[in-house]
């Protein structure tokens, strides 16, 4: 598939701070999902021509501002978890009608609530090319997550939403209680090395976000999967047999 085949799509990284080790939303997919089918990840989806439609209402860049608003209807739809909208009161109300496809733009005039696109902060942008699945172009954000933001199960396209730090997440995959796709595992990776909400975000205004397009190549006599080294990351490469691409 050419890279202008690409499907944009967009991910935020919801994190929460309980006077610990920072907390963030995952969510199991059904495992009957064609791509990353019983894996977990961080809520979103592609980028549908209703956020296309709406972020051309706002002023900047078109194609950022249509990513930011799926990232905030998806983690509602997916979710039932309020971002990037103010105010946020009637918004977990009218979720429901949202995933039914009524518009977004409509639903925030009805419950008088506007986009906050600046509370999502840009954290990396992810392209994987070569591969036999549908391929996505998906930029990765950063949120705060709302105070009591209490998770809901979708019911279709996932089958658990939790809260967990992200060396448990880690921790659960090493011990085979959870499937992660290659780029989840070292974006929580990189995630693990963060203390507090704002650490991430430092980080993350720290790098370049590229889009990420990991190759194969030969290390130590083994086939590898790796990323560039100068994105933040903590490990740019995984043996290949041991890497899940979907």
């Amino acid at each position: 598939m050419a890279d202008e085949e690409a499907i944009p799509a967009a991910t935020v990284i919801v994190m929460r701070e309980r006077g610990g080790v920072p907390e963030l939303l995952m969510v199991e997919r059904v495992a009957a999902m064609a791509f990353a089918g019983g894996a977990l990840v961080f809520p979103g989806g592609r980028v549908d021509p209703g956020d296309v439609a709406l972020a051309g209402l706002q002023p900047g860049d078109p194609q950022e501002n249509a990513a930011r608003i799926a990232a905030i209807r998806e983690t509602l739809e997916e979710a039932g978890v309020v971002i990037g909208l103010a105010p946020a009161g009637r918004m977990l109300a009218l979720r429901e009608r949202l995933y039914a496809g009524e518009p977004l733009g409509e639903l925030l005039k009805e419950a008088g609530a506007a986009l906050a696109l600046d509370a999502l902060v840009p954290f990396a942008r992810w392209l994987p090319l070569g591969m036999k699945h549908r391929i996505f172009d998906t930029r990765f954000y950063l949120a705060r997550a709302p105070d009591n933001a209490e998770p809901l199960v979708d019911g279709n396209e996932n089958v658990r939403v939790f809260w967990a730090s992200a060396r448990a997440v880690l921790a659960m995959a090493e011990r085979g209680e959870a499937h992660l796709i290659f780029p989840t595992r070292r974006n929580l990776e990189r995630l693990a090395l963060f203390a507090r909400f704002d650490d991430a975000v430092a980080d993350a205004r720290a790098h370049p976000v590229r889009a990420i397009t990991p190759w194969v190549e030969a290390r130590g006599g083994e086939q590898h999967l790796c990323i560039p080294d100068d994105l933040g990351y903590p490990v740019t490469s995984q043996r290949l047999d041991e890497a899940i691409r979907a």
